[in-house]
């Protein structure tokens, strides 16, 4: 039996890149332009990979080099957390700006990888609303009541209906407002980014 932290070897990465994918060793050979019997070499860990086999082997099967290296058992088994929050308006935190109403909902977790949000929305054209917005990660955002209009850097104005939803990059410039006809529109957004600090960034954005 191992020790419970040692990195795993080459040899269990590669096993492990090959079972996940379903593939034998010729299908892995001609995939990678490695001989058969190197690969079985290195899998039995009786062979190691030269930095330029790794740099093959890595732009070929289409994975980073950092997975060759990073890759446990451990890892393949999902890690739950148990986290769970109910999301309502009367536990939402409020933030109120010229253009709309917040509800940051499950404010109780803290380091979400996702930020649900309740908004109103009240302007009512991109010159009202003033300059787009910008921040890291991407965004989905889904009309429950009304109509909006969706401006953004790179695209031309959409209309959106309740219903329907646009999921779009977060660092592209951009604007929701209420279309021609609605007085004002109500959207559930989930605003997602890797980095940790997102709603810090959010709350100073739009606060």
């Amino acid at each position: 039996m191992g020790e419970p932290n040692k990195p795993p070897t080459l040899g269990a990465v590669m096993r492990g890149i090959r079972a996940r994918n379903d593939w034998t060793l010729k299908e892995m050979s001609a995939k990678s332009g490695i001989p058969v019997s190197t690969l079985s070499k290195v899998e039995h860990d009786r062979l190691t990979l030269s930095y330029d086999k790794l740099q093959q082997l890595s732009r070929r099967l289409n994975i980073r080099m950092a997975d060759l290296f990073a890759e446990g058992e451990e890892e393949s088994v999902p890690r739950v957390t148990g986290r769970r929050s109910i999301g309502t308006l009367e536990s939402a935190v409020r933030v109120t700006t010229d253009n709309y109403d917040y509800h940051y909902l499950c404010t109780d977790l803290r380091q979400k990888r996702m930020i649900p949000i309740l908004t109103r929305i009240r302007a009512h054209s991109a010159r009202e609303f003033g300059d787009l917005v910008r921040h890291q990660g991407e965004e989905f955002i889904y009309v429950l009541e009304g109509r909006i209009e969706v401006h953004s850097e790179f695209y031309d104005p959409v209309t959106l209906d309740a219903g329907q939803g646009i999921y779009l990059d977060s660092s592209m410039g951009h604007a929701y407002v209420v279309a021609e006809g609605c007085d004002e529109a109500l959207v559930l957004g989930v605003c997602s980014s890797a980095d940790e600090g997102l709603m810090d960034s959010l709350m100073s954005l739009r606060g």
